[in-house]
């Protein structure tokens, strides 16, 4: 059952409810997110806990690893719990270096799609985002080809519901004039306030925003103010930035990601904290 107590609540994604308080597993994989992880056993059980707290919204991708995530996923975790809601995105690939090209031909899309099914063991994907933008920020373009191509697999039965990755509003547009988006997951944190125009729109909308690198991603969130309002709240920083997310916007879903069981629940805890008015003024001038 989905719990009511962590931090957040629930919104909806189309028809699916979930927890606000999720988990990205993009560290599941190994180092710099290629190839497996040191210890698989204390993935799945990362996992298994992830589960435990209540959370059921767990965002992974197929070539996260490539593969070792989703594997890791199915091996820990399948046959799913009912209320339980796999997001995976597309769009990109590993190759043997490591690095991360973009995949977003017709006939690329539909593999990925179809190998998320399989690695994961579902015949129906809960939602799947199309990445389409660079690393941290979006690619100005027309994304009409792409997104159809995901909007006829959602047609065949394929995906319950369509996402969107690294992607600015004109592009959010154009991908709703071809097919529902229920979730849009860009670039975005306390000191990365880029989007902020484009968090507000989709909450009239009903529409969640999702940001990776919550915590600064590979560069964690340096701020004197954001350090002073913790060190007078007795928290740490990053516990501080996370709870403001929740606070920013009621249609922000959070996916912290960590490969440890006493850091996951260390975020969540995080993510509960309360936040006086006085510090929020002060954490919402950082950007």
């Amino acid at each position: 059952m989905t719990s009511t107590s962590l931090p957040g609540g629930t919104f909806n994604l189309g028809d699916l409810t979930v927890t606000r308080m999720g988990y990205g597993a993009m560290q599941l994989a190994g180092p710099h997110v290629f190839g497996p992880p040191a210890d698989r056993d204390a993935a799945v059980a990362v996992l298994r806990e992830v589960v435990d707290l209540g959370i059921n919204h767990i965002d992974t991708s197929d070539y996260y690893g490539p593969y070792v995530t989703n594997e890791i996923i199915r091996e820990a975790l399948h046959p799913y719990p009912d209320d339980l809601h796999i997001v995976t995105k597309v769009g990109a690939l590993r190759d043997a270096e490591g690095n991360w090209p973009q995949a977003l031909a017709p006939e690329q899309l539909r593999q990925a799609v179809h190998d998320n099914l399989r690695r994961l063991g579902l015949d129906v994907m809960d939602v799947v985002n199309l990445r389409v933008g660079g690393f941290d920020r979006p690619t100005p373009g027309s994304i009409e080809e792409p997104f159809t191509v995901l909007a006829e697999l959602q047609q065949q039965g394929l995906i319950k519901h369509l996402g969107l990755s690294t992607v600015n509003a004109e592009q959010v547009a154009e991908a709703q004039s071809i097919a529902p988006v229920v979730c849009v997951q860009n670039f975005y944190n306390i000191a990365n306030r880029d989007d902020d125009p484009l968090v507000d729109s989709l909450a009239a909308q009903g529409i969640a925003f999702v940001p990776y690198f919550p915590l600064g991603g590979f560069s964690p969130l340096q701020s004197e103010e954001l350090n002073a309002v913790a060190a007078r709240l007795e928290a740490t920083p990053l516990a501080v930035a996370l709870a403001w997310l929740l606070h920013r916007s009621p249609n922000i879903l959070l996916i912290p990601g960590t490969s440890s069981v006493a850091h996951l629940r260390e975020n969540v805890a995080a993510a509960g904290l309360a936040l006086p008015d006085d510090a929020l003024t002060e954490l919402n001038i950082i950007a």
